[in-house]
């Protein structure tokens, strides 16, 4: 029986189906990779193996006794650090809270473990999920897979969670998205980051950042497994899960979604002046990609200037990180990141009517947005302007997130995608965006997109 670490959600349950594999063997091999690698990739807060190993028991005999209860059963899958789970310890990112203990499960959690999903554990995070880098200076900074002899931005803030997917320590994992911090991780890591619609996700037992920005969404190596979780999240039964997932199926083996005479909007030139050389070259080449498939392209036009929707993200979430992390970051005694206090602290000084201001203007290009997008399936752009950058050259006053923030500025979705690699092996992240709930056009594309691509591979030097 094989024991593929890099082997996805749908392939896993597939496996199970045909009895190829079983809860129990992918469990251990989760556990077992994690043992081995994980103390140099430092992606887990907490890894919870008796209990994965009694939940794969139990799925195994579930399953031998026909009493499965639909295709996540069995799953590993992983938790970013904000979310509770009653009875563990959630961080978020803090050495400040190293002993809070969850007082109830969060929503999200309680779906994915319900639906028979195996909780392997926590993965680490920014602190109180602040930080496009991925940084964390307390907790430890997990380590980008794709170069083993530099440390590199992992990216943030769900960077255990990326680090973990990308490097076949599960299949998939858990992430929250505030300005970027699914689709950059994920972009870094060469793997799939599919963030969801505003509010369309419940976020009850997920420690805040920005409460109006903050999205729960799943993190996977294809988008077709994103697609499954996704079900999985939103509270899908038994029975539309296996529908869907034949469609799934369908899509990764035998007849990959046409997006032939969609139209797509792209970035205009003046909008990729900083993108790195070898950044622009892999969107280029996305973008012929996308054309030889049907696609029609032209630039796009946004609601408002960029900046002013980059500003206007960057306002709302850090007066509402105040709101809710104020009080431990004046605390001088704390043990908190001294870039993220900076940071929060920034929010005491925004005044209400600013504020306020701030998000009446939102609505408004909201409202923009969704009449610009009345013609277009999606528009598509760099994920992140740079490959991942060495720890060592990082300036923690410059902002990753130009082309993810406006995404949760316009309570809109998107998908990354890996779109290839740099001469230095490093990877590159394609970025589609579409219209609020139209989460299936964003996979549509992204999944036709990765059938034309191929996989760029798992990181090299795990084994």
């Amino acid at each position: 029986m094989s024991n593929d670490p890099y082997r996805g959600a749908i392939a896993l349950a597939r496996a199970y189906r045909n009895g190829d594999s079983t809860p129990s063997e992918a469990v251990a091999s989760v556990l077992d990779r994690i043992d081995r690698l994980d103390s140099k990739l430092g992606a887990f807060q907490a890894v919870y193996a008796d209990d994965a190993r009694l939940a794969a028991d139990a799925a195994d005999k579930a399953m031998r006794s026909g009493y499965q209860v639909g295709p996540f059963h069995g799953i590993p899958f992983a938790l970013k650090d904000l979310v509770d789970v009653e009875g563990r310890i959630t961080t978020s990112g803090s050495a400040e809270m190293s002993q809070r203990l969850s007082p109830s499960t969060a929503t999200i959690a309680r779906r994915l473990i319900a639906a028979g999903g195996i909780l392997i554990g926590k993965t680490k995070t920014t602190e109180v999920a602040m930080g496009g880098w991925g940084t964390n200076h307390h907790m430890g900074t997990p380590w980008n897979p794709w170069d083993l002899e530099t440390p590199r931005t992992p990216g943030g803030s769900s960077s255990g969670s990326g680090v973990a997917v990308a490097a076949g320590l599960v299949p998939c994992a858990v992430g929250t998205d505030t300005g970027g911090s699914v689709r950059m991780p994920s972009a870094w890591c060469g793997s799939v980051g599919l963030k969801v619609t505003e509010g369309f996700l419940p976020t009850d037992g997920i420690i805040p950042c920005s409460h109006t920005h903050d999205t729960p969404s799943p993190m996977t190596r294809t988008t077709t497994d994103a697609a499954f979780m996704f079900d999985v999240m939103a509270g899908a039964d038994a029975g539309r899960l296996e529908r869907n997932l034949a469609s799934l199926e369908v899509w990764e083996t035998e007849h990959p979604p046409s997006i032939r005479g969609l139209r797509l909007g792209s970035l205009r030139k003046q909008d990729l002046e900083d993108v790195e050389p070898e950044i622009l070259a892999l969107y280029d080449d996305a973008l012929d990609r996308l054309r030889l498939l049907g696609a029609e392209i032209a630039p796009y036009e946004p609601p408002a200037p960029y900046e002013v929707m980059l500003d206007g993200n960057g306002l709302i979430f850090t007066a509402e990180a105040y709101a809710h992390h104020g009080p431990m970051m004046e605390n001088p005694h704390a043990r908190v990141d001294e870039d993220i206090r900076r940071k929060v602290l920034m929010g005491h000084s925004i005044p209400a009517h600013t504020y306020i201001a701030a998000c009446l203007a939102r609505q408004s290009h909201i409202a923009a947005f969704k009449e610009s997008m009345q013609e277009l399936a999606a528009i598509v752009t760099p994920t992140v302007a740079t490959a991942p950058i060495p720890l060592a050259q990082l300036d923690q006053g410059a902002i990753p997130s130009r082309f993810t923030r406006w995404v949760n500025y316009l309570a809109t979705c998107a998908l990354a995608v890996p779109m290839g690699l740099t001469a230095q092996n490093l990877p590159g992240g394609l970025h589609i965006v579409t219209a609020p709930e139209n989460e299936s056009m964003a996979l549509r594309i992204g999944a036709a997109f990765e059938r034309e691509v191929g996989s760029i591979g798992p990181p090299p030097g795990l084994e």
